[in-house]
């Protein structure tokens, strides 16, 4: 039983830091101790018409046997349409029992939102928030961020000789906007991937890099889907920084991502951050995630849940 307990907790634990990653500031902690969390969700971020606030509690049991206790909460939802709505969330738990749903939670409410706005007048004012991003670039440090052409972001030495083969073989790699927190900084690198000797691939490349290979630790996790099995290949590495990797790939797997990998390279700063760190890594790799259009919508991430995964390690050598 207190096994069950702790794997309930380290799961709970795992889905609270990935919804911090991805939601940000609309994800609000109420009582950490009692697992009390509260997100509000509106149709559009930059031009809201419709909010409304989800309010959970996660019991001992949940994701294993219990779904959370919610309450939603909005000034015009009543009736037939609050119904309507709970009934949907409760439909999406009883398909998937045992997995982690509050992802699919927000992301049904925001639908149901996006809707009500395409059919009906809009609705309360919402007043819009700013979001202050003090992002401390270091130029001898962070790799330049070019979507467009990453590999000139790194300095490679590309030969124009370079055979069709290889062009083909080796992915694209792209570089994500840097955070940076007391002198820590973290950059998260992107590559579509089919294999693993892609992943092997672009480890080589980016290890070709001198800033990437002297980074204090370069987490990374892939998911590869295999059509004819119906399952995902994939495999996480901490790289000295203890547990970063299989938070990273837990965040991937409720984004339902595939066929992509996410490298995060830290350079420390000589100041511990503590849990901060983690909140970083994941927030570079969903930011980079969702600017490459790897996220998918609610109803393809929760047909995707129920599904096997098979996972392959092969782990590289760290010297941390």
């Amino acid at each position: 039983m207190a096994e069950g307990d702790a794997g309930s907790d380290q799961r709970q634990n795992e889905e609270i830091e990935a919804m911090a990653a991805i939601y940000g500031e609309e994800w609000c902690v109420i009582d950490d101790c009692a697992k009390i969390f509260c997100i509000r969700i509106s149709d559009d971020i930059d031009d809201p018409k419709w909010t409304l606030c989800l309010q959970v509690m996660l019991p001992n049991e949940y994701p294993g046997t219990a779904p959370p206790i919610y309450q939603l909460n909005a000034p015009w939802l009543k009736g037939q349409e609050r119904a309507d709505l709970s009934n949907s969330l409760e439909e999406i738990y009883i398909q998937n029992i045992g997995e982690s749903i509050l992802y699919l939670w927000v992301e049904k409410i925001r639908d149901v939102l996006i809707q009500k706005s395409q059919m009906t007048e809009p609705g309360p004012d919402v007043k819009k928030k700013t979001e202050e991003e003090d992002v401390e670039c270091e130029d001898d440090l962070i790799l330049t961020c070019q979507p467009e052409s990453s590999v000139k972001a790194l300095d490679f030495d590309i030969s124009e000789t370079r055979t069709e083969v290889e062009v083909e073989e080796l992915p694209p790699i792209d570089h994500g906007i840097p955070i940076t927190d007391r002198r820590s900084t973290f950059q998260a690198h992107l590559a579509p991937v089919v294999c693993p000797k892609q992943v092997k691939m672009v480890l080589s490349k980016l290890y070709e890099n001198k800033k990437i290979a002297s980074a204090t630790h370069n987490i990374y996790a892939y998911r590869i889907y295999c059509e004819d099995k119906q399952t995902f290949l994939q495999d996480c590495e901490d790289d000295g920084e203890t547990a970063a990797g299989g938070r990273l790939l837990h965040l991937m797997e409720i984004l339902n991502v595939k066929n992509v990998m996410v490298v995060v390279s830290r350079w420390y700063g000589g100041i511990l951050l503590g849990p901060d760190r983690f909140k970083h890594i994941n927030n570079c790799a969903r930011n980079i995630l969702v600017e490459k259009n790897y996220t998918n919508s609610p109803e393809e991430s929760s047909k995707s849940l129920g599904k096997n995964k098979k996972v392959r390690k092969d782990k590289k050598k760290n010297e941390h």
